[in-house]
């Protein structure tokens, strides 16, 4: 019975079913401007990241949480959003900013040894002129990642 019920939860996810509200939220700031990020600090919710999403609100994003820090690469497959990706150290200063196209499988490398990845729709750091540097507060809230 264990054995069908978790095959049932990992096709719902992988299918996108999954509830979104599940995963926990923190409030983020970078250079003023505030955000609310869902915590990917699984393997599971790291591997799904926002497929399968068609909308992300305004100051809304996803925060990802590595067990250390390294050198990490993010792609689009099967997420339908533009989205820009800030990799941010473990001192929560952000290495590099990359916009990516959905449903591509282009890597997009972070510049240095990232404890964090940060997607928000394309364009929210641009226009907010948030680059490379600036520093984001609010990351000792997040969960460890497992």
């Amino acid at each position: 019975m264990r054995r069908i019920l978790l095959i049932l939860v990992l096709a719902g996810v992988l299918n996108g079913k999954a509830s979104a509200s599940d995963s926990p939220r923190i409030a983020l700031e970078i250079s003023g401007h505030a955000l609310s990020a869902e915590v990917a600090h699984t393997q599971l919710s790291r591997s799904q990241g926002l497929m399968y999403r068609e909308t992300l609100a305004e100051n809304s994003g996803m925060l990802f949480v590595f067990a250390e820090a390294s050198y990490y690469s993010m792609w689009m497959k099967d997420t339908f959003i533009p989205l820009s990706v800030a990799f941010i150290d473990e001192h929560g200063v952000i290495l590099n900013i990359e916009d990516m196209q959905p449903e591509t499988r282009t890597a997009h490398d972070s510049e240095g040894m990232a404890k964090y990845a940060l997607e928000m729709n394309k364009g929210w750091f641009a226009v907010r002129k948030i680059s490379a540097g600036a520093r984001v507060i609010g990351l000792d809230k997040a969960p460890a990642a497992e």
